[in-house]
């Protein structure tokens, strides 16, 4: 079976399904083709902070209504070390930008429901996707589903599906320029059926190593630890988490710990990754195909939303003034922000986690280090306005 379209967006997650919508909002016509099933899409935990800039996108292109019903605002983070806890205040530091606790599979939920209610085409399980023509005026997408092959001829494609898609990989070698860096750490993490012990993220530098205390509602926490990446999540029984978790996170006053019935979990390296530049010909990659950050900074999800904003405008400005500018500059109206969001993770990572080789040395740079954001309002600033978000414009955003 064939069919047109002027934009095939490979990967049903939060960049996909945003960028759809918002070609939607001025008539451009697109499809979407996801390996998974709905419900997978659907349920799958990932990122659960939000950025004021992506909060602001979203209630203003009509998907906030059960943001602002459900989601949860924060207007500081704590820094928790040598058993005290230290307030960084977000909104005052910030000009009144704050963070949104709204998980990124409630996010996904709103916009497919969105979507087809608007008719929007998205066919989940689709198999075997394959790119072809990216080079020319009229690429194409080719994939199988119930037994039957497809193909989708394009305008434009657009890769958003994930570190481990097909649409990176159909850049011909030699073009893209890559840059990794492995952390020598992983997260354990834990979603609980137990209510938050606090009403603001805590990240906790202890000499054990690394523990945030995170949430997604008021009845469901999230939690995580650091750990060696290429540890058995078998050697982590449910009583070991909350004696290593109540262990990093305990203060010298009463405050105490809540645990409860652990309902998820798994460990997650830690790396950076980049690639350069971020399309060729016809595809354009978003989020996680182009780059991936370490979760300490909670950016994963919002620069996947800053990429395909900047995308949609780029092929916005293509249809309905016959403008390539901003297609040209696609790549590097998004690597400024990347680099920049690069660097933020890097220093949460690198002031918050413990390294084994560690002689001593490093722990007192942190410390220092973490001393002087508490006591330093020019550096609480510089914290504060990069956790809620650079505004979506500007060289390095």
């Amino acid at each position: 079976m064939n069919t047109k379209t002027q934009v095939g967006i490979i990967g049903a997650g939060p960049s996909g399904l945003l960028l759809s919508h918002l070609l939607h909002l001025e008539n451009i016509d697109s499809v979407i083709l996801e390996a998974r099933d709905r419900q997978y899409v659907e349920e799958r935990v990932r990122a659960g902070v939000l950025e004021q800039g992506t909060v602001d996108l979203l209630c203003e292109t009509g998907l906030g209504e059960r943001l602002q019903r459900e989601g949860i605002v924060h207007h500081g983070i704590e820094l928790r070390f040598d058993g005290h806890g230290h307030r960084i205040a977000l909104s005052d530091l910030s000009g009144g930008r704050s963070i949104w606790i709204y998980g990124q599979q409630e996010v996904v939920k709103d916009i497919i429901d969105t979507r087809l209610a608007a008719g929007g085409k998205i066919h989940f399980e689709a198999d075997n996707v394959n790119l072809s023509g990216i080079d020319s005026t009229q690429p194409a997408l080719t994939y199988r589903k119930d037994n039957q092959d497809h193909a989708v001829t394009c305008d434009f494609i657009a890769g958003c599906d994930g570190f481990h898609g097909v649409s990176r990989d159909s850049i011909p070698a030699g073009v893209l320029r890559t840059y990794h860096h492995v952390y020598p750490f992983g997260w354990l993490g834990i979603l609980a059926a137990v209510e938050p012990s606090t009403e603001e993220l805590i990240y906790a530098y202890h000499e054990r190593g690394f523990a945030l205390h995170s949430l997604r509602s008021p009845e469901i926490s999230r939690l995580y630890i650091q750990v060696d990446p290429d540890e058995d999540i078998s050697n982590w029984p449910d009583d070991r988490i909350w004696e290593e978790l109540s262990l990093r996170l305990a203060t010298e006053d009463d405050w105490t710990l809540k645990t409860g019935p652990v309902l998820e979990k798994g460990i997650t390296p830690m790396r950076s990754f980049v690639v350069e530049p971020m399309q060729y010909g016809r595809l354009y990659l978003a989020g996680d195909a182009a780059h991936i950050v370490p979760a300490t900074g909670a950016k994963g999800l919002n620069l996947a939303v800053h990429d395909v904003h900047k995308l949609a405008e780029a092929l916005i400005a293509w249809y309905r003034e016959g403008s390539d500018k901003l297609l040209e500059q696609y790549s590097d109206r998004c690597l400024g922000r990347v680099w920049r969001v690069q660097d933020f993770s890097s220093f949460m990572s690198l002031m918050l986690h413990r390294f084994s080789e560690d002689d001593g040395f490093k722990g007192r740079l942190q410390r220092a280090q973490l001393k002087y954001v508490c006591s330093s309002e020019a550096a609480a600033r510089s914290l504060a306005e990069n956790y809620v978000g650079l505004p979506h414009y500007g060289k390095y955003t």
